[in-house]
Order: C-alpha cells, then structure tokens, then sequence
C-alpha cells in the first residue's frame, strides 16, 4: 500500500453539518498558525531548547479530539502542540508555556515539551518515546475505577510502535479491556530514519491483531476519516469493549525539529503531499458544498487575528518568579 493519498478529494459525511465542518477548518487554521508563530519564536531566540512542529498533521488531531469530550484524558508526544489545542487548550497559555511565561500552561516551567492542561483533559505532552502510553492506560483504569464511561485517547508516532511500552501498554490495554484509543501519526519518520526502513509491515495497525484489538489504517490528512474512524473507536470504548489501534498516514511538512533541514526526504515527496495538505482539502470540500470563498476567507482572518492576540498577549506576560523554582515539586 502507498504511503500517501491517492486523491484530492476527501470523501464527505452527510451527518456533519457546515458549522462542525467550519469548527474543525478554524481548529486547524488556528494550530497551523501557531506552529508558525513558535517557529518565528524560535528564530528570535524566545524558546529554550528545541521545537518540534506539527505542520502538516493538523487533520489527525483535529478530526481525533473533535469526537472526545472535556471528561475524556489525551496524552501526547513531543509533537504535541496541535494535540493539545484540538483538546481545547487556550492559544494564548499554550504559546505563554512554550516562550516560557508565567502565564503559560504550566507557570512556563515547562517549555514545549511538557504542556499539561488538565482543566481540558489534556494530560501531557512527553519527551520520551513511548512514555505516555502506560499513562494513557492508567487515565482508562482510572476512569474505569470511578464508575465513568470516559476514554483515554493517545498519540504517539511510529518510531514508538518498536519498543517495549508500546508491546506491552497494547497488551494489558486488551488484556483489561480498557477503554483507550491508541492513535499512531505515521508520518513516515521516527525522527531522521522511514518507517520502513525498522519494520517489515506493510501497515502498523496490523500489529493490533496480535493482542486481539481491531487496528486501521486511514488517510490522516482527511479531517473526516479520522474523525469517523476515532469516533467508532470511541464508541466501543465507551461500550466496555476495549481498546482500539489506529494508523493515521500523514507528514510533517517540517524537519523533526527545528535544527533538522529534513535533507533524507527522498526528491519530490515533500511536493507530492504539499499537494493534500488537511487544511486546503477541507477547504475543497467546503466549497463544493456551497460554502463561499468570503465565509472562508472570514474564517481564515478569524484565526489569524486569534493567533496574532494569543502571542502578544503571551509575550506581554512575565517570565516566571525565581521562587516558582521550588513550586510544584511535590503533590
């Protein structure tokens, strides 16, 4: 199977009305928009330490969460800016976090890297490969636990896929049932090196069968595939049937991080999936449904200006106290 889409279109969902088409097209015009603003930081020397952009993945964690409630636990990876917006992370803290203000999601204590917001459900971001996904079972257990029916729903690449706490965090999720959807952006590369290169499948979510969960593989620059295939994940959850593997294919249009000028990409793979960026398809889609070019261009301008007050109001905040050093240490 090809790595990349082989249409333009995206296949539309009668069920979803112009206005949850639109809250999603604004949701993903929003996260693009701050990738670029944390980018321009960085040039300035505003963020400590590295950043690494979902440019281009707006679709997977924008179509995965529009389906979650507030009650519902996500956790993500270092590429986890966009994620924890879809969750509904405030524009303006999650920036303040990352340019390291006090008023950022963690006291800006926490840098790209590890942006929490649980008020949202968001449950962290994590530097370490793989390290989020026995969290993600624990959120599950713990909602178990309390008598709730919420979801965990949890992020990770495909260099996660080949080590130890991916095997065994599938394992126990379906050995006891628990009620987490573990979604795998693949967009090709586990840092420098394609997925291919490390695994001898031709499709990830084929490794779901081996601990007896169903697992697929869907276009993940289509905002509306993703969120049909991550809502029925979420009804068997909710339903007591356990755990879900999901292979999202996607890109980054970025580097790994900003250092990374990405040179391994093979000649014109990056040109190809330009050509089915999520946001532009969306767009596509909306207007053979009748939407007129003014209505997308307000929705456009909408998010421009709510990324544009987000970072001044982030960058008017001060840094945080040299006390907040010892704050937060210990429960």
């Amino acid at each position: 199977m090809v790595d990349y889409p082989e249409r333009w279109e995206i296949d539309d969902d009668p069920s979803l009305d112009e206005a949850a088409l639109l809250e999603m097209l604004r949701a993903m015009l929003e996260i693009r928009g701050l990738e670029d603003e944390i980018q321009r930081a960085f040039t300035k020397d505003l963020v400590r330490g590295s950043t690494h952009l979902c440019t281009g993945q707006e679709a997977a964690v924008v179509g995965a969460c529009s389906v979650l409630r507030t009650t519902d636990s996500m956790v993500c990876t270092y590429r986890g800016h966009g994620a924890v917006l879809a969750k509904g992370a405030s524009l303006a803290a999650t920036f303040a976090e990352i340019v390291g203000r006090e008023t950022g999601l963690c006291g800006g204590k926490g840098g790209s890297m590890h942006l929490t917001d649980a008020g949202v459900g968001a449950y962290g971001s994590f530097a370490i490969v793989g390290a989020h996904l026995p969290i993600a079972n624990g959120l599950a257990l713990a909602a178990r636990q309390q008598g709730s029916d919420a979801v965990s729903l949890c992020f990770f690449g495909d260099g996660s896929t080949n080590i130890g706490a991916f095997h065994e965090s599938l394992n126990l999720a379906a050995v006891w049932s628990l009620p987490v959807i573990f979604f795998c952006e693949n967009n090709l590369y586990g840092e420098y090196t394609a997925w291919r290169a490390t695994a001898r499948v031709d499709r990830l979510a084929d490794r779901a069968g081996s601990y007896g969960m169903p697992g697929v593989r869907i276009d993940g620059n289509d905002v509306i595939a993703v969120r049909r295939a991550t809502g029925q994940a979420v009804e068997r959850a909710r339903a007591g049937e356990g755990p879900t593997l999901i292979e999202a294919v996607t890109y980054r249009h970025r580097g790994h991080s900003r250092t990374d000028p990405a040179k391994y990409r093979p000649d014109g793979e990056l040109e190809r999936w330009l050509k089915v960026d999520p946001i532009r398809r969306l767009e596509n889609l909306l207007a053979t449904r009748g939407v007129s070019p003014e209505r997308l261009q307000e929705i456009t301008a909408a998010a421009r200006d709510a990324v544009r007050d987000a970072v001044e109001e982030a960058l008017s905040a001060a840094p945080p106290r040299l006390e907040a050093l010892y704050e937060d240490v210990y429960a």
